[in-house]
């Protein structure tokens, strides 16, 4: 389980980087390889921390494409940082929010 996890961490790490770099498509797989990596298990604290940066992470570069499914990525994220109340998923979900006019 614990090589699932550090999968998961690169594949989101990769993927932001590609998203800084300018190639959203590849950083999009990235994500969706994490999420897969992370669906198959077990509710836990390390996989909803990771899950709450995927989808934060997914909704932000959605947004710089057009934001075609980005809302329900955020909803996913918010939820998650909420529950696992790690300071920066809940930082990076606020900071998602502030254009919405609404507050976790």
């Amino acid at each position: 389980m614990r090589s699932a996890y550090l999968s998961a961490a690169r594949a989101l790490q990769l993927g932001r980087d590609s998203a800084v770099e300018g190639d959203q498509d590849r950083a999009l797989r990235l994500y969706g390889e994490a999420l897969d990596l992370l669906a198959v298990l077990p509710p836990e604290r390390t996989r909803d921390v990771l899950l709450a940066h995927t989808h934060l992470a997914f909704y932000q570069t959605l947004e710089l494409l057009g934001g075609q499914g980005s809302q329900r990525h955020l909803q996913l994220g918010v939820s998650y940082a909420r529950s696992t109340r790690d300071p920066l998923a809940r930082a990076i979900a606020e900071e998602c929010l502030s254009g919405l006019d609404v507050v976790m």
